[in-house]
């Protein structure tokens, strides 16, 4: 069953409309029915507290408003390693937790990440460029 803080996808008429983090599930005074309280992840930001039968919770689909609905847990996908570490089989060293490299002398700054050819460039560098 889905559970506080998973994040759920909701669709209407089968077409992917808005993400949602569940915040609570709350027993319903109808019985086998429950409060369902979701933060709609979209701007602004909305709570907004449906009344689901716990199948329908859990991906079975509902009306609401005459419309088909259905809510699908996201799951994060499983990241693969990065080439270069694949073909790297040599043990790291005992002490590599502690071990800091020293900076090169052309480093990168903290925000900086791998453009499409495998450099790093810097964010606050590109953002120069684009003014």
């Amino acid at each position: 069953m889905a559970k506080p803080n998973d994040l759920v996808l909701i669709y209407l008429e089968d077409a992917p409309v808005s993400f949602a983090r569940i915040e609570s599930i709350l027993p319903d005074h109808k019985k086998d029915w429950f409060q369902i309280k979701l933060l709609m992840l979209q701007i602004p930001l909305q709570v907004v507290v449906w009344i689901l039968k716990d199948d329908y919770i859990n991906g079975t689909e509902f009306q609401m408003n005459q419309k088909r609905m259905r809510l699908e847990k996201v799951v994060c996908p499983v990241e693969e390693l990065p080439l270069s570490s694949k073909m790297n089989d040599s043990p790291a060293p005992e002490n590599s937790e502690t071990q800091d490299p020293e900076p090169e002398k052309d480093s990168p700054s903290r925000d900086a990440s791998p453009d499409e050819n495998g450099r790093v460039i810097s964010f606050s560098d590109f953002q120069k460029k684009q003014e």
